[in-house]
């Protein structure tokens, strides 16, 4: 902790539009932390240029170029501690999380999906919903454990599916709501609520 802010870690590999989300929050004093490090695991991902925008330190690695996973995972867990990093927020991180950084971090993981879990996890869970023809989905944030999207849920909220909806639509309705409810969410936890 520096300055009485929570060091956070956010993890991405994608556009990043959640990592934005709670950087913006950060930045503006609006949420108690500091986002010290995003780590990426993807070289070319448009989530990168956005941190550096923002004068967040980015920490990039290819996992081909370690032998398994405990072995990058080991890497970014001593790049974490130190930092002081006390939070990791997954946003968009497009693998599972390891034993070494479950175990360094138990508790203290948290991931925000495009659900309402335990209903359609993994990848494209805003096409699993129009392909079922359900009337609602929703977002999910939770605590991360071994399994996908599996951990205890901290908070979800509604998104209804009209009629006029595609998949592109349905999306940006997600994402509206994943910007406001993560960073809330963190909040809740950096002060203690959850």
């Amino acid at each position: 902790m520096s300055n009485g802010l929570t060091n956070i870690a956010v993890f991405a590999s994608g556009s990043g539009s959640n990592f934005e989300a709670i950087a913006e929050e950060a930045l503006a004093g609006r949420l108690p932390c500091q986002v010290k490090v995003l780590v990426c695991d993807r070289e070319h991902a448009p989530v990168k240029e956005k941190a550096q925008a923002l004068g967040i330190s980015v920490f990039c690695f290819r996992p081909r170029d370690y032998e398994q996973k405990a072995d990058f995972e080991a890497e970014i867990v001593r790049m974490l501690q130190e930092a002081d990093v006390e939070l990791i927020a997954l946003a968009g991180y497009m693998r599972l999380v390891g034993s070494t950084l479950l175990k360094a971090y138990e508790g203290r993981i948290m991931n925000i999906h495009p659900s309402l879990l335990p209903a359609f996890p993994g990848k494209d869970a805003v096409e699993q919903a129009m392909e079922a023809n359900v009337k609602v989905t929703g977002v999910t944030v939770h605590l991360v454990d071994e399994g996908m999207d599996t951990g205890p849920i901290i908070e979800q909220e509604v998104v209804r599916i009209q009629t006029t909806d595609d998949a592109q639509s349905l999306q940006k309705k997600i994402q509206q709501i994943e910007h406001r409810l993560y960073p809330a969410v963190i909040q809740q936890f950096v002060e203690g609520e959850i």
